[in-house]
Order: C-alpha cells, then sequence, then structure tokens
C-alpha cells in the first residue's frame, strides 16, 4: 500500500512530514481577543506584572496552540489551499474513504508560548489500523501528533488525534423510493 506522497504507509508511520511556519508570530491582540471571546480574566494574560512573577513575561493561554496555525483565508503569494492535519487528508486520498471524524483529541503542553514565538508544526502519523466496520461504515482508524516547537526548536505542545476515515454503510431498505 502507498500513501499520495509515493512511499508506504508503513515506512511513513513515526516519519514527520508536512513541517509548517506559522504565518504570523504570537501576538498579544490574539490572546486579548481570545481570552475576551470566553471571558478568561486570568491576570497571567491580562497584567505584565502578574505573568512577570509567574512566568517570567507575557505568554499565551496554552489551550491557543493551533491558533497560530489556523490559515488565514487569502495570503499574499498563496497559490493553494492549505487544509490543516494534511496526514489525515492524505489517509482519506489514499484508502479511498470520503468521510472522516476525530474519536479523540488530546494536547499535552510543555514550554511555554511565548509573544514574538514563530511556531512550527510537525505531523507525525502514528498509526493505521487495518480496515475496520463500525455503525458509521467500513473504514480504518488512525493516530497523528501534531508536534509543535518555537523558534529555537524548543517543544511546546504535542496535539494527538485519533480520527476514522470510513466508507457509510447502505441505507436500511436498500431501494429508492417507489413514488407511490
Amino acid at each position: 500500500m502507498t500513501d499520495p506522497m509515493g512511499a508506504p504507509v508503513p515506512e511513513r508511520i513515526g516519519v514527520a512530514q508536512y513541517r509548517t511556519q506559522s504565518d504570523f508570530p504570537v501576538e498579544r491582540g490574539y490572546v486579548w481577543t481570545s481570552c475576551a471571546s470566553v471571558e478568561n480574566g486570568n491576570p497571567l494574560y491580562w497584567d505584565d506584572a502578574v505573568a512577570d512573577e509567574v512566568t517570567g513575561g507575557p505568554v499565551a493561554p496554552p489551550t491557543m496552540v493551533s491558533v497560530w496555525f489556523r490559515p488565514h483565508h487569502w495570503a499574499p503569494g498563496r497559490t493553494s489551499d492549505v487544509l490543516p492535519l494534511q496526514v489525515h487528508f492524505d489517509l482519506k486520498d489514499h484508502f479511498g474513504l470520503p468521510e472522516a471524524v476525530m474519536t479523540d483529541n488530546t494536547i499535552v503542553f510543555h514550554e511555554p508560548v511565548r509573544m514574538g514565538d514563530r511556531l512550527v508544526t510537525l505531523q507525525v502519523l502514528r498509526s493505521v489500523s487495518e480496515e475496520k466496520r463500525t455503525r458509521l461504515g467500513t473504514g480504518r482508524f488512525w493516530a497523528i501528533d501534531v508536534e509543535y516547537r518555537n523558534q529555537h526548536d524548543a517543544l511546546v505542545a504535542v496535539e494527538s488525534y485519533t480520527g476514522f476515515g470510513y466508507r457509510r454503510r447502505p441505507a436500511e431498505g436498500g431501494g429508492e423510493a417507489d413514488g407511490s
């Protein structure tokens, strides 16, 4: 079995793929807007004196780590669409699985994300199951890690996904309406 990049799928397990740099640096406007949207009044994100005392300077909320990789709909010089979690879409295409759901998502945080950081992600395929049949349909489960690193190559977070790509089960009854 070969993936869209031309290498056998088993050979891609554990290999970092799709190194991507964020389009813009971590910045306070996004942090304050995000905190305001959920009424997060934690002084760590609003008060420089508190941030200096607790974390050695302003930081972004850990849960914002993926924000820096949500592509804008347009960017100068971009000639193609940008998809997050490209490994997931590669697997869907390779196995001919038109539908997919994420069944699990966890994040482990490491170094804090600081104002001005330029983050980089790497996607690592961890596993692909044999074909399975579920209530949704027939398909495969896969596990993908997204590693987030800062401009000093320090690991700031690892986001782990489990996805299920599948073909829908045929509808019960199996026939078309008879029109009567």
